[in-house]
């Protein structure tokens, strides 16, 4: 609940349009955290039971976060390195990283053409290569 209420500050209390695809643990099912979803205007999502297939994206980012952060760079001496980390991390990903995905953009790129297309009216250009 802390880590959406804290992406749901991020974006001004406002997830209008997101949908939020989690597994069926009971974290996520919980009335009291699809009704914060509802609230914020997000779409809450679950795949279907035993099926790792709707969690293949999750899988390959957790992944990559235990090869190319925790394992190279451990042995961690507390839960507060790992958590620093984990920060600077998914900062680099979401800010330096260029992504083949996204045409070697990075997320925020993608993130500030897209609301830039929002303002000015313009429909943002369909597929990849559109920062």
């Amino acid at each position: 609940m802390q880590a959406l209420d804290m992406a749901a500050w991020g974006a001004g209390d406002d997830l209008t349009g997101l949908t939020h695809h989690s597994d069926h643990g009971s974290n996520y099912t919980a009335m009291v955290y699809t009704d914060r979803l509802v609230e914020l205007g997000a779409v809450p999502s679950t795949g279907t039971v035993g099926d790792s297939h709707d969690n293949a994206l999750a899988e390959a980012i957790n992944n990559l976060y235990k090869t190319e952060l925790i394992r190279q760079r451990g042995p961690w001496r507390t839960v507060e390195q790992v958590e620093l980390a984990t920060l600077e991390c998914v900062w680099w990903w979401n800010n330096s990283r260029l992504h083949g995905e996204l045409d070697m953009h990075t997320p925020i790129e993608v993130e500030d053409a897209s609301y830039a297309d929002q303002k000015s009216g313009q429909p943002a250009p369909a597929g990849q290569g559109s920062p």
